[in-house]
């Protein structure tokens, strides 16, 4: 079932897709903005949502909740979640959009592993997943896996000349660029706030990072290269629609004068 609805399908588009444009990595490029064009209405509802949490921080009722029963976190909790209902927001819809990904990496990470098969069983085996109506074995196999300085089957590494070691940069990239998307779609807490969504998102941002980095680290490049055109894209999309909270990003803050 798990073949059939997600690892074939994505085998064949991007075999299909590499044989357009002769590059397994230019492949995977096109396919990640494909798979982000697709789940834009969630990144859509993901903005609305944030926007309707920050707008929600100012509301009287919520000020006078989180003041009225500070001391009382389950009360608290049972109070922001009637305001949630009566307002129509879900606290959780901002996640949406991260948890429904990782299926696709998941899918992604079968699927690149099937593709690009080495030895004569695993070659088999790729065949058997080929739609042939739609793709003919000749046409796309074998497959151009060099794309920049990486091999698009290993983990990636940037060897150079006078260093005993290879620098990770895709999986530094990795983890800058998701703390940012995480980070920018944040909407600023008011002083105060601690609800659930916003410890929610208090531990997306980070843990979200190193997740992202140590899969990027350890895994293909291939994948590597999937979460880095994902955060761009992600980070593109905020910036298009004019939700982005760049001063989340901000490590220092000008201090207001008179206060040292």
């Amino acid at each position: 079932m798990w073949d059939t609805i997600i690892i074939e399908p994505f085998i064949n588009l991007l075999l299909w897709i590499s044989k357009l444009v002769g590059n397994f990595g230019l492949a995977l490029i096109l396919f990640t903005i494909l798979t982000r064009i697709v789940l834009y209405p969630l990144t859509a509802k993901q903005i609305k949502s944030s926007a309707a949490m920050q707008e929600l921080q100012k509301d009287k009722r919520y000020i006078e909740i989180q003041t009225k029963y500070k001391g009382d976190k389950e009360k608290l909790a049972q109070e922001q979640m009637k305001l949630y209902q009566e307002m129509k927001i879900n606290p959780m819809a901002s996640c949406l959009p991260t948890l429904i990904q990782f299926p696709i990496i998941i899918g992604l990470y079968q699927a690149m592993i099937q593709t690009m098969a080495t030895g004569p069983l695993d070659l088999l085996n790729l065949t058997r997943h080929i739609y042939p109506k739609f793709l003919s074995i000749a046409e796309v196999l074998p497959l151009n896996s060099k794309f920049l300085w990486m091999d698009i089957g290993m983990p990636e590494r940037l060897h150079i000349p006078g260093l005993n070691f290879g620098i990770p940069v895709l999986a530094i990239v990795v983890v800058i660029s998701t703390y940012i998307s995480t980070k920018i779609m944040t909407p600023p807490q008011q002083p105060g706030a601690a609800d659930q969504g916003a410890m929610m998102s208090k531990m997306m941002n980070l843990y979200m990072p190193v997740l992202m980095g140590w899969l990027a680290w350890s895994l293909q490049s291939g994948l590597a290269l999937y979460f880095v055109v994902t955060n761009f894209v992600q980070i593109a999309q905020y910036a298009i629609s004019g939700k982005v909270h760049w001063d989340n990003v901000v490590f220092w803050k000008k201090k207001p004068e008179g206060k040292k």
